[in-house]
């Protein structure tokens, strides 16, 4: 494995600490500017300026998320092979390779293979400052896995399986193998309002929107990133 890549996997470890520094004060918007100005990277990412409008973070935000994402990744891209080994590692206790490679489809939106700067804080910014209608139209795209337009119940299934996959164990002990099945045949009865056998984007928005549960299951993408 080439230096940069095992770099990559280690810096991307950071990022959440690096939140918690920027929150706590401890990381000089001068130290990162600069940074951001003498790094040389194969994937260089616009001006600051220009995410900052693109995205709901602060210009200072930016720069700590991109210290925190290029500070030992000189390549300035992530692979999919690289993600779910850095992705396993918050979730040891289970197998979160599948829930990965869901996520990574989601992150990659230009579908070469790889997740930039860019794409990473793009869909951040989505999930964690985005409004009701960004969050679940995101969701939606996570879950229709094809991309046709519409959800299916296995695409559904596929999905939360493999967040029961990564919580592992541990966590359901006495979880039935079923389980899942009986989730998804739950949810996809109140979604699919015309009981045509797909969820359209309308249903699942308005379908989220009238369910607490299913609300509250929109907010744990907060946490699992």
């Amino acid at each position: 494995m080439s230096q940069c890549r095992k770099r990559c996997k280690r810096q991307l470890t950071k990022v959440a600490r690096y939140f918690y520094h920027f929150l706590m004060g401890t990381l000089t918007q001068d130290s990162v500017e600069d940074d951001f100005e003498l790094s040389t990277v194969c994937h260089r990412p616009e001006s600051m300026d220009k995410l900052e409008e693109q995205t709901k973070f602060t210009k200072k935000e930016l720069q700590v998320l991109y210290r925190g994402f290029k500070n030992e990744c000189p390549c300035g891209v992530v692979n999919e092979e690289n993600f779910k080994t850095i992705y396993s590692q918050f979730f040891p206790q289970g197998d979160s390779s599948m829930y990965a490679h869901f996520l990574f489809e989601a992150f990659d939106t230009n579908k070469n293979g790889s997740v930039s700067f860019e794409d990473f804080v793009f869909g951040l910014s989505i999930i964690l400052r985005g409004t009701i209608n960004d969050r679940l139209n995101w969701a939606f795209n996570l879950y229709d896995l094809n991309k046709d337009g519409c959800i299916t119940k296995e695409e559904m299934f596929d999905i939360m399986k493999s967040i029961y996959d990564m919580m592992g164990k541990y966590t359901y002990p006495t979880m039935e193998d079923d389980i899942p099945r009986e989730h998804v045949e739950s949810f996809f009865q109140k979604m699919d309002r015309n009981k045509d056998g797909v969820v359209t984007i309308e249903e699942f928005i308005e379908s989220c929107k009238k369910d607490e549960n299913i609300m509250q299951s929109m907010q744990l993408f907060d946490n699992v990133i």
